[in-house]
């Protein structure tokens, strides 16, 4: 995943998509708790700030509630930067996301 010259929001977005798709339950779990942690040391070479919300959202996808809320907001916030097309190409309400 690239990150340089990107917005932090596509970073969380395609993060949190890679995640959910390619690592198992608990490991997204300390996944996100690891990300946090090295979030908290931004200000190093090679890690930074941006790993807080990431890690935050990552953790967030193995709590029930906060991943629906966590999958919606980010198919809201995708298609606003889309120009109105959602992740799975339609334009209705909806993630296409099985929760």
């Amino acid at each position: 995943m690239k990150i340089a010259g990107r917005r932090p929001m596509a970073v969380v977005r395609d993060g949190v998509r890679w995640a959910d798709d390619n690592l198992p339950p608990g490991v997204r779990t300390a996944a996100g708790f690891l990300l946090m942690v090295g979030g908290v040391f931004g200000f190093l070479p090679i890690l930074g700030f941006w790993m807080l919300p990431l890690g935050g959202a990552v953790a967030a996808l193995d709590i029930p509630f906060l991943r629906r809320r966590l999958l919606d907001w980010l198919d809201r916030v995708g298609a606003e930067r889309d120009g109105g097309k959602r992740s799975d190409g339609s334009s209705t309400p909806g993630s296409g996301r099985p929760t």
